[in-house]
C-alpha cells in the first residue's frame, strides 16, 4: 500500500504464522503418511524399508506445506493508517478492499481459548452505512493493542475535527 501525503501508517502487516498452525500440523501429518508410504513401498520393492527414501520424502512434504503456509500467510496484508483501514489479498490476482477511517463506528476483537493460548485473535470494524464487505482483520498477534491503535487513529480524526459517526453528533 503507498501512503497518500500526510498518510501516517499505524500498522501494516500479516496474520501471524501462529493464526495457522493448524495447518502446518496437518502438514506435518500429511509428511509422516508420506513416508508411511514410502516406507512400504520401498520394503515392498526392494524387502526392507529404505530409511534414506523415508526421510527424503518426509523433508519434501513438510518443506512444501511450509512454503505454502508462508504463501497463505503473505497473500493477506492488513493496514491501518490515520485516514483509511485496507486489506490487500492475493499473489497473482489481487482484490483491495478500503474504508475510509471515520467511517469506523465500532472496533471489537475477539479471541478462544486456544487464541489466548496462541495470543492471535479477530478484530472486527464495524463501519458506517452497513458495509457490503465485512472488515476484519483474522489472526492477528496481539489483537488488544491493534484496537488500541485503531482507537487512537480516531481520536487523532477527532481532535482535528474531522467528523466521526461514533464519536456523536
Amino acid at each position: 500500500m503507498d501512503p497518500e501525503p500526510g498518510e501516517e501508517i499505524f500498522f501494516h502487516g500479516h496474520p501471524s504464522w501462529r493464526a495457522i498452525l493448524g495447518f502446518y500440523l496437518k502438514g506435518l501429518l500429511a509428511g509422516v503418511l508420506a513416508g508411511v508410504i514410502a516406507g512400504l513401498l520401498s520394503a515392498i520393492v526392494s524387502g526392507s524399508v529404505s530409511v534414506g527414501w523415508v526421510i527424503a520424502v518426509v523433508l519434501v512434504v513438510f518443506l512444501i506445506v511450509l512454503g505454502a503456509g508462508q504463501v497463505r500467510r503473505l497473500q493477506t496484508t492488513y493496514t491501518v493508517t490515520n485516514q483509511r483501514l485496507t486489506i490487500d489479498t492475493g499473489i497473482l490476482s489481487r482484490e483491495l478492499h478500503e474504508t475510509r477511517l471515520e467511517r469506523v463506528q465500532n472496533v471489537n476483537s475477539r479471541q478462544s481459548l486456544l487464541d489466548r493460548l496462541l495470543r492471535i485473535g479477530t478484530v472486527d470494524f464495524d463501519t458506517a452505512g452497513g458495509a457490503e464487505y465485512d472488515f476484519t482483520f483474522r489472526g492477528i498477534a496481539e489483537p488488544h493493542q491493534l484496537v488500541r491503535t485503531v482507537d487512537r487513529a480516531l481520536r487523532g480524526l477527532q481532535s482535528r475535527g474531522e467528523r466521526h459517526p461514533g464519536a456523536g453528533v
